[in-house]
């Protein structure tokens, strides 16, 4: 089992974006408790401030304002771990054109633009990257097209910068989470029906918790994890493997 106790700091730098709920705040937490130094940025950072460890710093931000999020980013000099976690969901309007073109743009052209506004900092430090991709890089979805074309990109951008940025000694990797209890997913997991359904498909039978997405990312930006990049890890129950 994981200590909660706080490390003496490893001198990691770690930023999460869409780290301010969810599964990108577990991810902070686990980072702030491993010793690292861990800055968290999204839309409702002042609201987070209350809620997460006191050792996490939260800054404002938006991703789909490419000015902000470059000056955020490249305001480090060096930088050894970067999380992109944000994400959003609009189930039932995805097929109107704003809406898909918004979800992709905060999912994958936020993603992305936040791996090029991150690589010099990485790169001087040798730092990695693990995106939040999705069971839903891997089938499609019929009530969130939008959602699963940008974490599908996801996965696919996470495959290309590994490749392209090897040589600048950046690893690239992404967590595919399946079915996990968030507020993203309350309307599932809060329906008997639906929550019915999907644990009858996870062999493992129970939802997944933004801990164990916690556990996947640590270990993929960790040393044990040294030669891996371009890998995308499914942290589902199962799921897929039915």
């Amino acid at each position: 089992m994981h200590d909660d106790r706080v490390a003496e700091p490893s001198g990691r730098t770690v930023v999460v974006t869409g780290g301010t709920s969810g599964i990108g705040a577990a991810i902070a937490g686990r980072f702030a408790a491993d010793g690292d130094d861990v800055v968290v940025a999204g839309l409702d950072a002042e609201r987070a401030a209350g809620t997460l460890p006191e050792q996490v710093r939260a800054v404002p931000l938006d991703v789909r304002r490419d000015g902000e999020l470059h000056d955020f980013l490249t305001g480090f000099d060096e930088l050894h771990v970067l999380i992109n976690a944000v994400g959003v969901i609009a189930r039932g309007r995805e097929f109107e054109p704003e809406v898909f073109a918004d979800v992709v743009g905060v999912n994958l052209t936020g993603t992305m633009r936040s791996c090029v506004a991150a690589r010099q900092a990485l790169a001087g430090s040798g730092g990695c990257i693990v995106n939040i991709a999705s069971m839903l890089s891997f089938f499609g979805g019929g009530r969130v097209p939008a959602y699963s074309a940008s974490k599908g990109g996801v996965m696919q951008l996470t495959k290309s910068l590994a490749v392209a940025w090897a040589d600048q000694g950046i690893r690239v990797n992404a967590v595919a989470p399946g079915w996990i209890r968030t507020g993203l997913t309350s309307d599932l997991h809060e329906s008997a029906e639906s929550s019915k359904r999907i644990l009858d498909r996870t062999p493992m039978a129970r939802w997944g918790t933004p801990a164990d997405i916690a556990g996947a990312v640590s270990f993929l930006a960790g040393p044990d994890a040294a030669f891996i990049t371009g890998a995308v890890l499914a942290v589902d129950g199962g799921y897929l493997a039915t």
